[in-house]
């Protein structure tokens, strides 16, 4: 049995133990102090340290109710062996003001490794870089779509970290595409470490998406599962497709847009998959699929301008 704590911020975790933990980041204008709340479970028995992530972006909101409904659930109060340590919300501050970023405007996901004494935005990012990722193996992180987009539920990995694609085959989310590294962004900085993190993309920021949620849900029990940490029957996954060159349709014209394919939905080049109408009715323009594949995110926006995106399409 183990008997090494696992120390985050001053606060010990032994092997068994479930801890909750507030970490200070800094005080609003009105000196109210905003914390990052983190919940670890560790059992009793040594196993992998997987991170679940969510909020890094605060308006993306499935991530926050994905990380809510694994702590939430009876298999991650009973591992048989590992640490999970799971955080519903990193940037605390946008969730308050339903934004994507924190009130300085800096975005969280560009501004690691951070900086205990930088931007709020590099605060938020060094609490994660220096005092959690030293403990993880690997890491799941959980966004949305953005600006009125949604994404089908897919997974994201960098193609030259193989312990990544292994991590995004086993959790079997219905699309999986391969995403370089973006600098300033936790999976640059967590790659730095050694630390590989598959990227889980699904549904739309501020709004619910039930079947983006479940299938992530489904995605977490699948990779823990293959971990040997819980002890479960392993979610049937939908046909799970590899996809890259990914590429977007741009409206050419402004107008109303009505989609007639949607995210998920098999395309092929030439084919309509919107249109464009002007809203005197003075002209009305097809939208076209480039080439052939699979639409992994579209526009809900009805009123577009000319070079906005529309739909998101990836190939086989």
């Amino acid at each position: 049995m183990l008997t090494e704590p696992m120390i985050i911020d001053g606060r010990s975790i032994l092997p068994g133990q479930t801890r909750f933990i507030e970490i200070d980041v800094a005080r609003l204008p009105s000196g109210t102090l905003i914390h990052m709340p983190i919940h670890v479970f560790r059992s009793e028995n040594p196993g992998p340290c997987i991170l679940f992530s969510g909020g890094l972006h605060g308006d993306e909101i499935n991530g926050v109710e994905i990380v809510r409904r694994i702590i939430d659930s009876s298999w991650i109060n009973n591992l048989k062996c590992g640490t999970v340590i799971a955080l519903p919300i990193i940037n605390v501050y946008g969730f308050n003001q339903f934004s994507r970023d924190v009130p300085d405007g800096k975005d969280v996901n560009r501004s690691f490794p951070g900086s205990p004494d930088g931007s709020l935005a590099s605060i938020v990012a060094n609490i994660l870089t220096d005092k959690i990722l030293p403990h993880v193996d690997f890491g799941i992180d959980f966004h949305t779509g953005g600006a009125s987009r949604t994404n089908y539920p897919q997974t994201r990995f960098a193609p030259i970290d193989k312990r990544a694609a292994e991590i995004a085959n086993d959790f079997a989310a219905p699309f999986t595409l391969h995403s370089g590294l973006i600098s300033g962004s936790l999976r640059s900085t967590a790659n730095d470490l050694d630390v590989p993190i598959v990227v889980f993309e699904g549904g739309e920021s501020l709004r619910f998406d039930r079947f983006a949620i479940k299938e992530a849900v489904k995605g977490v029990k699948r990779v823990l599962i293959k971990q040997r940490m819980i002890d479960r029957k392993s979610p049937k996954p939908k046909e799970q497709l590899v996809l890259k060159n990914s590429t977007w349709v741009r409206a050419d014209a402004s107008g109303l847009f009505v989609p007639s394919r949607l995210s998920g939905k098999k395309v092929y080049e030439g084919q309509t998959i919107g249109k464009i109408d002007n809203p005197y009715n003075q002209f009305s323009q097809s939208v076209h699929s480039p080439k052939d594949g699979y639409i992994i995110g579209h526009n809900n926006m009805p009123l577009v301008h000319r070079g906005d995106a529309l739909f998101h399409i990836a190939e086989l």
